[in-house]
């Protein structure tokens, strides 16, 4: 029964670093999944107090990462603040619509609207666009480096310490 608990706590982690690549998958509830099966059905002492609360901490910062990154982003290419509204907005909408592409294509077209709106300006609309393409690559890269993390500390502390 051990092997089948692993196996599940094993593809769940498969399943979030999918969730980078397709962004309807919940990651970092699937990371959760794996560490709490682990916990509950194979071994509650192993994992550290602080393992919990800097697992809690890192899912704090995934869950907002693509809000700031966007609002980051946008910003540095040139984009007014109704921009970075735009694409937080877009962020929320795009999670929902034609998943995985809306979280890519939503805020960037809601920026380049918000954005040519504002501006007048086609070009800088356009750049201020690229911003949130580049953000959602960014947060794509910061998440998968958080994940990382958490399964290499939950590795060590479940089977090392």
């Amino acid at each position: 029964m051990e092997i089948i608990w692993w196996l599940i706590v094993i593809a769940s982690f498969i399943i979030g670093f999918l969730g980078l690549v397709f962004p309807v998958v919940p990651s970092v509830l699937m990371f959760w999944i794996g560490f709490l099966v682990y916990h509950f059905a194979l071994n509650s002492e192993t994992l550290s107090w602080m393992f919990w609360i800097i697992v809690f901490v890192l899912t704090v910062l995934v869950l907002f990462s693509d809000f700031i990154a966007n609002s980051y982003f946008v910003k540095r290419y040139g984009g007014t603040k109704r921009g970075e509204y735009a694409a937080i907005v877009g962020v929320v909408i795009g999670m929902f619509l034609y998943p995985p592409f809306g979280i890519i294509f939503v805020p960037f077209v809601l920026v380049l609207i918000v954005e040519a709106i504002n501006s007048k300006d086609f070009n800088q609309a356009l750049k201020a666009s690229v911003g949130s393409l580049l953000a959602f690559v960014s947060s794509a890269v910061f998440n998968a480096v958080v994940y990382v993390l958490m399964v290499a500390w939950f590795l060590l502390d479940a089977l090392v310490f």
